[in-house]
């Protein structure tokens, strides 16, 4: 049996999303879901979900490279350093975010899940699906530790 896990959950609960503008609200929604420790510095992946979700309002779909642009865009517009915006790195968070089920792709463009909200995705991938069946998975390590007799 292998120590490489068939999926990982990291979940943090921050205090209720009261009056914060968009991109922090984004960014708490990264650090909620694991996908952006806290007090990361290289923080592109929260401006690429913020691109992803408004290109989601008309259902457009983007290539990395367009994400790029609008990211360099938004992160101009927030006073923000420009680190990060590699192609390469782009890319990287792109499959990060794919990998965690929230966005997806398809001719090389990229969108949100189905082209549904992130509420949506959350119910329907995490809430329903991913967190059920973690938590049963450990409870067959559980059940099977209380078989073994010491």
């Amino acid at each position: 049996m292998k120590d490489i896990p068939l999926s990982e959950i990291i979940l943090r609960k921050y205090e209720k999303p009261d009056n914060l503008e968009k991109r922090e609200l984004i960014r708490k929604i990264c650090l909620s879901l694991g996908l952006l420790q806290l007090g990361d510095s290289r923080d592109i992946i929260v401006d690429i979900l913020f691109v992803l979700i408004d290109a989601n309002k008309e259902k457009k779909e983007l290539t990395s490279e367009e994400i790029r642009l609008k990211v360099e865009e938004l992160r101009k517009k927030y006073s923000l350093e420009s680190k990060g915006l590699a192609e390469s790195n782009i890319r990287r968070q792109l499959k990060r975010l794919r990998d965690s089920m929230l966005i997806d792709k398809s001719d090389n463009k990229y969108f949100l899940l189905e082209h549904s909200s992130l509420l949506e995705i959350f119910e329907n991938n995490f809430e329903k699906f991913l967190i059920p069946q973690t938590i049963e998975r450990i409870k067959e390590y559980l059940k099977e530790l209380n078989s073994i007799h010491e």
